[in-house]
């Protein structure tokens, strides 16, 4: 298996293309765990609930473009070896995530957001921006954008209706893994935000999420 040094300027630009083309393409990725919807009940939703499911569950992928490209940026410009291994592991971690989200969005028989290459875009250039400034920087930001990510979590898992065990299962699993990676990238030495800052996070989250419900 090849190692850091046998990666070329090139050869990393063209794994920065494969993961692009892997994140947004439909099904073209593959998760490492099945999903936990897995062993769940189909439940019968109505329709209004069927739509506001799958609005939900349509914001969690994109949000899962959006830390794919995080990821990737920061790995792209991450100084330290050890910080770019981490990003690659943790990018690889939210593929499961992705690809789950994007089986329950067919199972509830709606689509992905046509929005995702724009996020992808930017999300990108933030992570490529922040692992040019610092290590450190690049790390804290990881653990303020999986903060945001369980808030957004929490909030639909009080959403969905009792009945979806499937998305619940999901996303409950999701929670406990951004958790597991905010609090990873702090111990590896991440800068804890301020609060303004993470305020103006939060903000660009709602944009994302109020353009991605519908489509």
């Amino acid at each position: 298996m090849a190692t850091e040094r046998h990666y070329s300027p090139l050869d990393r630009i063209l794994l920065q293309a494969d993961a692009a083309m892997r994140t947004l393409l439909p099904l073209s990725a593959h998760p490492h765990r099945p999903s936990p919807a897995i062993v769940q009940p189909e439940a019968k939703m109505d329709e209004v609930d069927t739509k506001h499911v799958a609005g939900l569950m349509r914001i969690n992928h994109t949000g899962e473009v959006c830390a794919q490209a995080l990821y990737q940026g920061q790995a792209l410009t991450a100084k330290l070896p050890r910080v770019r291994a981490a990003m690659e592991h943790a990018a690889e971690e939210e593929i499961d995530h992705l690809v789950w989200c994007e089986q329950r969005i067919h199972q509830l028989g709606s689509h992905t957001s046509v929005l995702n290459p724009l996020f992808y875009g930017l999300s990108f250039g933030i992570g490529a921006v922040a692992g040019l400034i610092s290590d450190k920087v690049s790390l804290g930001f990881v653990a303020a954008t999986e903060d945001q990510v369980c808030k957004h979590l929490n909030d639909h898992l009080e959403q969905l209706p009792p009945e979806d065990e499937k998305s619940r299962a999901i996303l409950e699993q999701m929670r406990i893994d951004e958790e597991h990676h905010s609090e990873s990238a702090l111990e590896a030495g991440g800068y804890r935000f301020p609060a303004p800052v993470k305020f103006g996070m939060s903000l660009l989250a709602k944009v994302m999420t109020k353009s991605t419900y519908r489509i």
